[in-house]
């Protein structure tokens, strides 16, 4: 074998080693992509779920949902004067 058909096959076997290295880094960077895109998309279900939650929580700790349940389910009240006793040192 000459130098020159060395050469040349040393090159070809370059050439197709560097494609193939091509190829598989795409084939990567679509799979990274892909893995984004359903992490994204998982972050934006996970925000839209936590305004709800948040909006639940101001909704159930409102002041008058709570003397509103404290009255109605609990039979709470607010004391009458009769009812306060003042304590002195």
């Amino acid at each position: 074998m000459s130098p020159r058909h060395f050469i040349i096959l040393l090159l070809l076997l370059a050439t197709v080693i560097s494609g193939v290295c091509v190829v598989y880094a795409r084939h990567k960077h679509r799979q990274a992509y892909i893995e984004l895109s359903r992490l994204e998309k998982q972050r934006d279900e996970l925000n839209i779920e936590f305004s709800r939650l948040q909006l639940e929580q101001a909704t159930w700790s409102e002041t008058n949902r709570i003397e509103q349940i404290a009255t109605e389910r609990l039979g709470m009240g607010f004391p009458q004067d009769v009812d306060v006793v003042l304590v002195r040192p």
